[in-house]
């Protein structure tokens, strides 16, 4: 049932208004609880319990409320609490995803003390006295102590996120690169892309989460949530580079261009220098940490400033003084920064490389300093040092870019926009150790900025100078190089440009035998590598296929990750897909995902996506002997049996490994095993599963695999609540194949009258028939399935024998459109139509309203009304369903010219009706006029046994009438006489039979 139904269904009866009220918001409930941005799991159990209160509901709503003292007070708090849990269910749906990620701790407590209030108020329900079963009793109970005793906590990941956002706060972290961290691991947390104007939408969204708090006067709540904003605004993605330098060249404006003398409590009464962690100790003095530590392990108890006793465990951070020497430092730093740029342009050598040096000491202090480097515009000046003679000076820019550009997509950006930058780097490829080996670990940096990766692979020379250094050199230089050349291949014309440098012949080689590392390097290439079709398969028949099934065996999780992905990526060509479930590759791809350290981590992921490869290009094979991706039905049923266990990804690639096997050679033993290892009430459960994905192919795997099915499995499985999670993913899925597959599900499933009424009572005749193009016009051959599938679930609700479901169907004007797409629908749907119309048709004489007979004298009467063709009565399409008055006669005979037998037999069985019984003579009339005789006696010589005899039955009836016996007769004497030959027994004789009619045979003749 549709929700609104089942909460009138519920509410019926002597029940309060307040019962009927939570009924309905418990369902509103579970349908947002698959929405929820946060806490799924923990959201999911809360449903399951409010899902297991309905029934109770249902039957407290059947009793008379008033008669029962305590029972309002009771369902009035179980309301309230219940709608406690749909405000915080449909506020952790629509609010920003880092907002409830920062409130998850809150969000926990409010769901466990929800659950606890929600079990407290059952518990006040007086059952003993309202005469409920035991059975609903038990329950009751059993529910109240399951959610009493339910405990709900943030994952271990969001604690760790507000762990490092509070130890931020408190320590006053300033560096962007802790900010960077910390948004890159909310970003992952809370499921959202790490590209940067992605992260910047969902924290300027986060950031206007503030005013919504405000108006809430939440004092408390709005200064934490202010200080978490201050703490991630020091991520790169929180400004553009534009208002960072605009933020960075103010406030160094603002300092003057003299640094500043550290103030006498900055120095250490012990060491004598400026500190860096100071200290306070009991007697109030402040010391340098280490200095005071010192002291006190030497034996001094005393204080060094006041010589009065100490307690030598007492020693407090002094956070106030540290920040202000931190801001004095930082101060100083910034107007030292902005004025060496001078030096850099010195004519003096020594002195450029003096100033460098002290620059790459300042870079590797601090994030927060490489990011004043930068937005002081050094780049450009560091870039034409490059051009210089000075190869220290060259190794110091090097080593300086590098650092600028790590973590930094703003520094590589303005790395490519100096002019001949990427070729001045370039350049030091070719000189000495040192150089190129710095050269090449910032061009690897600087690579990860896609448009800066795409400009590298142009510069001339860079490749074979890459190739060179990747085959020669064992060192880190060889192999960044190797890395770096990976990164490359994600372009075809990179690529071209390698396989020239014998790069290639290279890799087999040292995939082969060259270090762990480095074959590592070599997989992980191959695994990304944009690839040509040529390309793949000259790596196949170089043999890489043997290299990397033995990474498969090796110890580390991440190389065999990395090979699998390889093995993935040179599996797209066909042709080497198909040669490694050949050459034995799915035995180990199966032992990696059967065992444990699968469940765990996300090898399994690559494992079952390479498997799903695989399995989908065996649907397709030009081979005589066809080739098994699953020989042993011992695979099958433990690959199967992987679902319950493994995570959305891992379940969605075996369910399409699954529906792709279904559609293969071996289609017919992988069904047998799947319905013999339970997978129909698999199935049956992953069609309600949160996952869209998941959901959607375990729906389709089930359409695929249902018409295999006994009835008896399926009526076992299949109840009204799995039928109202087919609607409702018809109602609100945005996959088509999925809502295909869905209505491929409701025409299948037997025609039990039970399942058909559920259908009827939960809207699904409506909701059916939304589907079906309004025009009768098909005009999109992409989604015929759909139609298909909507046109084979109406069929359902056309059975002869429920004269009230047809009535339901011809109400909504389902005749009408199923006649046009006899016109315009694919084979299949003019089949299943012509199917429909059948059934409707032979209820139509029984339907036709007699005419009245005329009163009075025949010369004063009115004219007597023309009645249908042929029923004789008044007729019309929602009344009798008469396929002449739906125009339906000529779009079936049309359909009788076909190729398609199938459709040619629904079609035939649909015109046959008109002429059964009493209305042979206009019956056969209107056929006649439509010109459908001819082709019934054109089916005589059909291949097609159902074709053949049932226009031999039709055609012996319709001979006995004189008119179209000496109208048709001749041209179906040829083909008699080659039937009553040729024929099997039963159509030779009737063959004869018809011959007889025709004058043709003597009815004493031996072929009756």
């Amino acid at each position: 049932m549709m929700v609104a139904d089942l909460v009138t269904s519920a509410a019926s009866g002597p029940a309060s208004e307040a019962i009927s009220q939570t009924i309905e918001i418990i369902f509103e409930i579970l349908y947002n609880a698959n929405g929820v941005l946060v806490k799924k799991d923990s959201f999911k159990e809360v449903a399951a319990y409010l899902e297991r209160l309905v029934p109770i509901l249902k039957e407290l709503s059947k009793k008379n409320v008033t008669n029962y003292e305590g029972l309002d007070h009771a369902i009035e708090i179980l309301n309230r609490e219940i709608r406690k849990a749909k405000q915080l269910t449909l506020d952790c749906s629509k609010r920003n995803k880092v907002y409830l990620l920062m409130k998850c701790r809150s969000i926990v407590k409010r769901l466990e003390d929800t659950t606890r209030e929600i079990s407290w108020s059952l518990g006040l329900l007086p059952m003993a006295s309202m005469g409920l079963s035991s059975g609903i009793i038990e329950d009751v109970k059993q529910l109240c102590d399951n959610m009493q005793r339910a405990e709900f906590k943030a994952a271990i990941a969001e604690e760790n996120i507000l762990d490092k956002i509070e130890s931020g706060i408190q320590e006053r972290t300033v560096d962007s690169s802790y900010a960077n961290n910390l948004l890159r691991l909310i970003a992952e947390a809370v499921g959202i892309s790490t590209d940067r104007s992605a992260m910047k939408l969902e924290f300027e969204d986060f950031k206007s989460e503030i005013e919504n708090v405000r108006l809430r006067k939440d004092q408390a709540e709005a200064i934490q949530m202010d200080q978490i904003i201050a703490l991630l605004e020091r991520a790169d993605v929180a400004s553009s580079p534009e208002e960072k330098e605009l933020k960075y060249l103010t406030k160094r404006k603002s300092l003057g261009s003299q640094p500043l003398e550290p103030l006498q409590s900055f120095y250490c009464p012990i060491t004598q220098d400026v500190m860096v962690d100071p200290v306070e100790t009991s007697s109030g003095q402040t010391f340098e940490r280490n200095a005071i530590e010192k002291w006190f392990a030497e034996g001094n108890n005393l204080c060094p400033m006041t010589m009065t006793p100490l307690d030598t465990s007492v020693l407090r951070s002094n956070k106030t003084l540290k920040q202000s020497i931190e801001e004095w430092k930082d101060r100083n730093t910034m107007i030292t920064i902005a004025s060496m740029k001078e030096k850099l342009q010195s004519e003096d050598e020594e002195e450029r490389l003096l100033c460098l040096e002290e620059l790459q000491d300042l870079c590797e202090k601090r994030d927060e300093y490489r990011e004043w480097v930068i937005l002081e515009n050094y780049i450009p000046t560091l870039i034409r040092i490059l051009s210089a003679k000075s190869h220290d000076g060259r190794n110091n820019v090097l080593v300086i870019l590098c650092m600028l550009a790590k973590h930094n997509d703003d520094a590589k950006e303005r790395i490519l926009k100096v002019d001949n930058a990427i070729e001045s780097i370039v350049r030091s490829l070719g000189r000495r150790v040192r150089e190129r080996t710095f050269a090449v670990a910032l061009l690897l940096e600087i690579s990860k900025k896609k448009l800066v990766r795409e400009y590298i692979g142009k510069v001339q020379g860079c490749i074979l100078l890459l190739v060179t250094m990747s085959s020669s050199d064992d060192t880190q230089a060889g192999r960044d190089a190797t890395e770096l050349l990976g990164i490359l291949s994600f372009s075809d014309q990179n690529v071209i440009q390698m396989a020239k440098a014998n790069y290639f012949k290279y890799m087999l080689q040292r995939l082969s035998t060259g270090p762990e590392d480095v074959k590592m390097i070599m997989a992980k290439s191959l695994a990304e590598m944009e690839l040509t079709d040529h390309n793949r398969e000259a790596l196949f028949e170089g043999g890489v296929l043997g290299p990397l099934l033995r990474l498969l065996s090796h110890g580390d999780i991440q190389i065999k990750g990395v090979a699998v992905k390889a093995l993935q990526n040179l599996s797209s060509l066909p042709k080497n897909g198909l040669e490694m479930v050949r050459e034995g590759a799915v035995r180990p791809l199966l032992d990696l995902l059967f065992h444990p350290t699968s469940l765990s981590s996300s090898l399994g992921k690559h494992v079952a996506a390479t498997i799903k490869q695989l399995a989908v290009l065996t649907i397709s094979q030009d081979d005589q002997i066809p080739v098994l991706l699953l020989e042993s039905d011992d695979d099958i049923v433990k690959l199967f049996s992987l679902i319950k266990f493994m995570g959305p990804d891992v379940q969605q690639n075996i369910i399409l490994t699954f529906h792709a096997l279904c559609q293969s050679p071996s289609a017919t033993n992988i069904k047998f095993k799947l319905l013999e290892c339970s997978a129909v009430q698999v199935l049956v459960q992953l069609c309600g599963h949160e996952d869209p994905n998941v959901r959607a192919n375990a729906v389709n795997l089930f359409c695929c695999l249902i018409e295999s099915c006994d009835e008896a499995t399926i009526l076992e499985n299949v109840n009204q609540r799995y039928i109202e999670t087919l609607l409702l993913i018809m109602e609100s899925s945005h996959d088509e194949e999925e809502i295909a597959s869905a209505l491929g599900i409701i025409y299948t499933l037997p025609e039990v009258p039970q399942i058909t009424q559920w259908l009827l009572d939960s809207g699904a005749l409506q909701l059916i028939f939304a589907y079906l193009p309004q025009d009768g016009k098909q005009k999109d051959p992409q989604n015929s399935k759909l139609i298909e599938n909507a046109v084979g679930a109406i069929c359902r609700f056309t059975v002869p024998t429920n004269l009230e479901w047809q009535k339901s169907v011809a109400e909504i004007g389902v005749i009408r459109v199923l006649v046009q797409l006899l016109e315009s629908g694919s084979t299949l749907t003019k089949k299943r139509a012509a199917f429909s119309l059948a059934r409707f048709s032979e209820n139509s004489v029984g339907l036709s309203r007699p005419i009245p007979k005329s009163k009075g004298l025949w010369c004063f009467s009115t004219p007597a009304e023309v009645g249908c063709s042929v029923h004789g009565g008044f007729c019309t399409i929602k009344s009798s369903f008469c396929l002449v008055e739906a125009n339906a006669v000529g779009p079936l005979v049309r359909i009788l010219g076909e190729s398609d037998p199938g459709a040619c037999e629904a079609s035939l069985d649909a015109l046959l009706t008109l002429i059964d019984g009493e209305r042979l003579q206009r019956g056969t009339k209107v056929l006649s006029e439509e010109n459908a005789i001819p082709l019934m006696i054109r089916f005589l010589s059909s291949p097609s046994p159902g074709l053949q005899e049932k226009s031999l039955h039709a055609l012996e009836r319709i001979f006995r009438l004189v008119e179209f016996k000496q109208m048709y007769g001749a041209s179906a004497q040829m083909p008699l006489v080659d039937l009553t030959q040729r024929g099997t027994g039963s159509t030779k004789s009737l063959a004869a039979r018809i011959l007889a009619h025709l004058n043709v045979l003597h009815d004493q003749s031996s072929y009756f």
